[in-house]
């Protein structure tokens, strides 16, 4: 498997810490691990599999040479960023509830539905 640039966006909310958590579990080959949240965060630091990472304040500048972008805020913000992330090439993962009745996403339930992921056009909704 190719290794691969992940953001989290949310990194500090309840979400964003089981993400961070489930990457170290599953031994995914990330290079990079990009941890974004409020100005009010950044610059605190969190364990990762990849040892500690400096959380950056939100930014979709940071978007850019991302395989993976997990969104683990609320729905307006997803919808109002999430598109962009896909325009600088990342494939979104989105936790919140804007794209779940979208029939332009998959709602992907590994368990249930694991080849919708196929037919994903940048944006992948999953349930929380």
């Amino acid at each position: 498997m190719n290794t691969m640039n992940i953001t989290i966006v949310g990194a500090t909310g309840a979400v964003g810490l089981e993400l961070i958590k489930l990457l170290g579990y599953r031994d995914l080959p990330v290079t990079n691990l990009t941890l974004l949240a409020s100005k009010r965060s950044a610059g605190k630091a969190l364990d990762t599999s990849l040892g500690q990472i400096k959380i950056k304040a939100f930014d979709v500048a940071h978007f850019k040479d991302q395989d993976i972008v997990f969104f683990a805020t609320s729905g307006d913000h997803a919808k109002q960023f999430a598109p962009q992330a896909v325009e600088a090439g990342a494939v979104v993962i989105d936790n919140s509830s804007a794209f779940r009745l979208d029939d332009n996403v998959p709602l992907i339930v590994p368990e249930v539905n694991p080849e919708a992921i196929n037919a994903h056009k940048g944006i992948i909704a999953n349930p929380n």
